[in-house]
């Protein structure tokens, strides 16, 4: 029976590269990983890639959502990653994926926001996902990380702005939740 999976971790806990292994495992046994990722996230267009290198062509959820049931059951799996960007309704088409054509769906995605805020897409996997599963990573103290921390380039936590700000390392990084309200980035950057 095929399921709605949502893998969601902080920033930095390989949920791309655990979402390429797993459209490569695919690939090795024969079968057809159908890849996608939501509009918003324009950094590369039609390419998925993580930090550690892997990287590899993908469609938009935008265009998942608009292709023939035929077309959907050539593939065995879709993958999602950046599924907190998702409508509600991109989550329920999920569901239709699943429920009617059979074929899993695995969403990868952060839960909250800098603002520790749910996504909407995060929202709505949350409460409809079959299978909900934490991608862990850790602090710079080395406790679990589950915040996603923006911070300016003076290295000071911002608090307050978009929900949506595309970056990486540059802007972002995963804080313990005692860290994340202390304001602190490291053991030498306080707020």
């Amino acid at each position: 029976m095929a399921k709605l999976y949502f893998r969601y971790g902080a920033m930095g806990s390989s949920k791309t590269a655990n979402a390429l292994m797993v459209a490569y495992n695919y690939y090795e046994r024969g079968k057809e990983a159908l890849l996608a990722k939501p509009k918003l996230d324009s950094r590369d267009t039609g390419i998925i890639w993580s930090r550690i290198g892997l990287e590899r062509e993908c469609k938009y959820v935008e265009d998942i959502v608009a292709m023939s049931d035929e077309e959907l059951r050539s593939y065995d799996c879709v993958i999602i990653d950046e599924a907190q960007f998702c409508r509600k309704s991109d989550i329920e088409f999920f569901e239709h994926i699943v429920d009617d054509l059979e074929i899993p769906v695995i969403c990868y995605g952060l839960r909250t926001d800098f603002r520790r805020e749910l996504f909407e897409g995060s929202t709505w996997l949350l409460a409809w996902a079959d299978v909900i599963e934490e991608l862990k990573t850790v602090c710079w103290c080395g406790n679990g990380a589950s915040c996603n921390t923006r911070f300016t380039e003076d290295g000071k936590i911002i608090r307050t702005g978009s929900q949506i700000v595309m970056g990486g390392n540059e802007c972002y990084t995963a804080l313990c939740r005692k860290h994340y309200k202390e304001g602190i980035l490291g053991p030498d950057k306080k707020v």
